[in-house]
């Protein structure tokens, strides 16, 4: 008796969803057919919609969209975790930005979503030992988008931020999984050492507009920064911390900041 066999690989429900979003949108609204199907519809993948993106934000005169294209699918083509974080990151904002309701919509409209595929390219080229052309696609994303990600930073899966304009994160910095920021925050270096000279965040940390997060400290996981604060020092895990110079103000909270996205700081 014959049996049918699926290939997971082909399953794809992700992207499933982004095509039929993609589909209602052009009967909503037709003037947005030729923009959709060139950015969606006709891929046959996540991965190729996501190449062919980056490649049409960040084409100039001096790198053709179709150079772009080719180093992103070769990108995609060697690492299965360049697609599976982009993934990660794109349910991250479906569930934390009350602005975001549909899936289509980081991946076609959001530049914080965009930036943040885009340094993964970068720092993949860094990493594959391609370090001018790592340079260039971190200033091309710094251009374009207002975010600047030095490609050797390293950053987890599950990364949202929101407005992103603004964004400064330096070549020694850690960010943990999970992690929610908003616009203006600046993961910054202190002096010239060459060694470690920037903070690594934690799992799970919320860091609001405009915080500065300067030298190489600790923020513990699932802590909270408040908006505008000046982080100098190492923060202990699942605190809220606010202030110029910040100071801990309190618990986090909750137990999951960066997925709730709570910056109210509660009242003595």
């Amino acid at each position: 008796m014959a049996h049918s066999q699926t290939k997971l690989h082909t399953l794809d429900p992700v992207w499933q969803k982004i095509t039929d979003e993609a589909r209602s949108a052009v009967d909503a609204a037709p003037a947005m057919g030729s923009m959709l199907h060139a950015g969606i519809l006709q891929h046959d993948s996540f991965d190729d919609a996501l190449a062919y993106r980056i490649a049409m934000k960040l084409a100039s005169s001096e790198m053709s969209a179709q150079d772009l294209r080719e180093i992103a699918d070769e990108a995609y083509g060697q690492s299965d975790s360049l697609t599976l974080d982009a993934r990660a990151d794109l349910v991250a904002t479906m569930d934390r930005d009350p602005a975001c309701h549909r899936f289509m919509q980081p991946l076609m409209f959001f530049k914080g979503y965009q930036a943040v595929q885009a340094y993964r390219l970068s720092h993949w080229l860094w990493t594959d030992g391609q370090i001018d052309l790592a340079y260039f696609m971190q200033m091309r994303v710094s251009e374009v988008f207002g975010v600047d990600i030095h490609p050797a930073a390293k950053i987890g899966k599950g990364l949202m931020i929101d407005h992103a304009h603004s964004i400064v994160v330096g070549e020694t910095a850690v960010v943990g999984d999970n992690v929610s920021m908003l616009h203006s925050v600046t993961l910054g270096g202190t002096g010239k050492e060459e060694e470690k000279r920037h903070p690594t965040i934690g799992n799970g940390v919320l860091i609001g507009a405009g915080a500065k997060v300067l030298g190489n400290i600790t923020i513990g996981y699932c802590s909270r920064i408040a908006a505008g604060s000046v982080v100098l020092h190492d923060v202990p895990p699942m605190k809220t911390v606010a202030g110029v110079p910040a100071k801990v103000v309190g618990e986090a909270g909750c137990s999951q900041p960066a997925l709730s996205m709570n910056h109210i700081l509660a009242e003595d």
